[in-house]
């Protein structure tokens, strides 16, 4: 069917953009000037707009006294500024919507339908970004594709290399036998094991690989005890392991590119720094909890059969061999570096860098298993472009606009209505994009949101990071979900009807732990 087609779905996404483009654009009545001279052009101008006292050396706010007037518009003030002959003086929106903010807003509505309809590759929506930033006049070719080769983008590229390599040595085999063994022949111990296990160690690597590794191990006993597809204990034991390793995916910034992400923005626009270390201490515990939750509420919804034993299983491994350990010694030192940042200061894709250099140089692997196993697209075009798009809302102006649009509705309700906001939020929008997308174009929104609150932006950031770990609606919400709905023993509607349930549960359990754990540590 035409509305099936590739073709038609762009000429939507197209549509839905213009549609964007040509909608009136909304001037505000608020602005701000700031630079040299910018008291004079404010006494200049007072016929027209009040004056908003603020402390020295801070930007001037204008409120206009006759909103919709051409007197009441920046290229007004502009032009004052010109015939005074004040060149360092900025104009600025504060509740009111730049042209290039309007340009980056239709670009972001086509980038969104691109990502949720798929109908190119999402690596080729990726590198759209950037090309259109440019094309657009919202930046500079340097600002665009910069973004692409973010120390963060390096980074998770470390860490899907550290997973191939812990792959190719066997390491991940010893693990899921040794769980297998662990659990006997029940289904149901055996299921909560390898998810529970594989969650946790979710925050230690991409959930991505964990979910796979634990897939792997999964489906040859299942096949072997005649588990048949779309059977409650198929669904019971596929949807496990992706809900349980995208929770767990929260505990370190290493456990998904959303944490990076959004310790990356953090540091952009506040120039706060969360450190490996205090990412651990403050999040680790709400995966220990969520880990457990997730697959407990699998259960709950999709009971296994009691009559399928699991075989038993009696193989030896033997001994770790010595590519195994010295694999497991490189990146258990990478990992200490990454603890170690606040003594040494060498940055994570640095040290990162330097343990898959040293992966290579003792033999553990070669560049072709790198080559031919690392998910480039993902790795560079997915984050990058998420983090030039997130950027982009920023500098725009268009994450501004939506801060001063919707700081209204939590004006004076605390730190806790704007961490549940931003939650719910991040929770719902990740399950249309990558939760590194999501993560990137949410908090150039709230953090200036928080920042006019007085709240501390430091618990955004965490909140988003955690937040966005529950894509648990749509197959696409996150890798882990595409992994497992691609051995075809689940349909999509079953993911969705589990996750109907389980998000809320989890993002309950979540304001829970915050409210009792960052109590205790101080950070509220």
């Amino acid at each position: 069917m035409i509305f099936k087609s590739s073709g038609f779905k762009l000429a939507v996404a197209v549509l839905i953009g213009v549609i964007v483009f040509i909608l009136p654009r909304p001037e505000g009545t608020k602005f701000k000037l700031s630079g040299t001279g910018a008291d004079q052009l404010s006494q200049a101008v007072s016929q027209y707009f009040s004056t908003q006292q603020t402390a020295p050396g801070k930007p001037i706010l204008l409120t206009a006294k006759a909103p919709g007037t051409d007197q009441a518009r920046v290229q007004y003030l502009v032009g004052q500024a010109k015939e005074m002959g004040l060149s360092e003086v900025n104009v600025d929106y504060v509740d009111g919507m730049s042209p290039k903010a309007k340009r980056f807003l239709s670009v972001l509505a086509v980038l969104v339908i691109l990502f949720v309809v798929e109908p190119i590759p999402l690596e080729i929506t990726a590198v759209l970004i950037g090309a259109s930033l440019v094309i657009l006049g919202i930046t500079d070719v340097k600002g665009a594709w910069a973004p692409y080769m973010h120390p963060v983008v390096i980074f998770i590229m470390c860490c899907l290399i550290f997973a191939i390599a812990l792959d190719k040595v066997g390491l991940t085999k010893r693990l899921g036998y040794y769980i297998i063994k662990k659990a006997g022949n029940s289904v149901t111990r055996f299921t909560f094991i390898i998810a529970m296990g594989l969650g946790i160690a979710s925050s230690f690597m991409h959930d991505a690989a964990a979910c796979a590794i634990g897939i792997v191990t999964m489906l040859p006993l299942m096949r072997a005890v005649g588990i048949e597809p779309h059977t409650n204990t198929a669904k019971f034991m596929m949807l496990s392991l992706p809900f349980a390793c995208s929770c767990g995916g929260m505990g370190t910034l290493v456990g998904g590119g959303r944490c990076m992400v959004s310790a990356a923005f953090l540091k952009e626009f506040t120039g706060i720094e969360i450190t490996f270390f205090e990412w651990i201490k403050y999040c680790m515990p709400a995966a220990i909890v969520c880990v457990p939750v997730a697959v407990l509420v699998t259960y709950l919804v999709y009971r296994p059969d009691p009559k399928f034993k699991l075989p038993a299983f009696d193989e030896d491994l033997g001994p770790m061999t010595a590519t195994e350990k010295k694999a497991l010694i490189i990146i258990a030192i990478s990992f200490v570096s990454w603890l170690t940042k606040g003594i040494h200061g060498l940055h994570y894709s640095v040290t990162g860098m330097v343990g898959v250099t040293c992966l290579v140089l003792f033999g553990v692997l070669k560049w072709r298993d790198i080559n031919d196993n690392l998910e480039w697209g993902t790795a560079l075009f997915i984050f990058g472009g998420g983090i030039s798009l997130g950027l982009a809302m920023g500098y725009s102006g268009a994450a501004d606009y939506f801060a001063n649009l919707f700081f209204p509705l939590i004006q004076g309700k605390g730190w806790l209505v704007l961490f549940v906001g931003v939650a719910v939020f991040g929770a719902l929008v990740t399950n249309a994009m990558a939760n590194v997308a999501a993560a990137a174009l949410i908090l150039p929104i709230v953090i200036p949101m928080a920042q006019l609150e007085g709240v501390n932006p430091t618990i955004l950031a965490l909140g988003l990071g955690m937040a966005t770990s529950f894509a648990m609606l749509l197959v696409i919400g996150c890798p882990p979900n595409a992994i497992a709905y691609s051995y075809k023993y689940f349909k999509s509607s079953d993911l969705t009807k589990l996750g109907l349930v389980a998000t809320p549960t989890l993002l309950l359990i979540l304001v829970g732990v915050v409210c009792t754990w960052w109590k205790f540590l101080g950070l509220i």
